[in-house]
């Protein structure tokens, strides 16, 4: 299985970008997809994730400002970020639960795709 994301870049502050994630493979099903980020010298967190049931969570900083959503038929995740702060300058990570044909259940992890929020 792999991760591909993409559209992450260079915004001004209060500006806006849209990820996309799109998993490919041995794939019966996906259960969880979410979108975690890493900025310079911390952890990485978790912004936002989506199930398959349509339970969504938010981390507190992004709430009001970033929507997680997926197209389950495109086993794609996205993520739309509006009124971007420079805080919120990381490497943006995609990441799926996975059920494969043998029912087992795996987290992939996507390659990171960068979004730097700067005037």
């Amino acid at each position: 299985v792999q991760l591909q994301a993409s559209g992450g870049g260079l915004v001004q502050p209060g500006g806006s970008l849209r990820l996309s994630c799109a998993a490919s493979g041995s794939i019966f099903s996906i259960n969880d997809m979410g979108w975690y980020r890493q900025a310079p010298g911390r952890q990485r967190e978790l912004v936002a994730v989506i199930t398959s049931s349509g339970y969504i969570d938010y981390a507190d900083s992004v709430k009001g400002r970033f929507t997680i959503s997926r197209d389950n038929a495109k086993n794609t995740v996205y993520l739309r970020m509006n009124s971007l702060k420079p805080e919120d300058t990381a490497v943006y990570y995609c990441k799926a639960g996975v059920i494969d044909y043998y029912r087992d259940y795996f987290s992939y992890w996507g390659q990171g795709t960068q979004v730097t929020v700067s005037s």
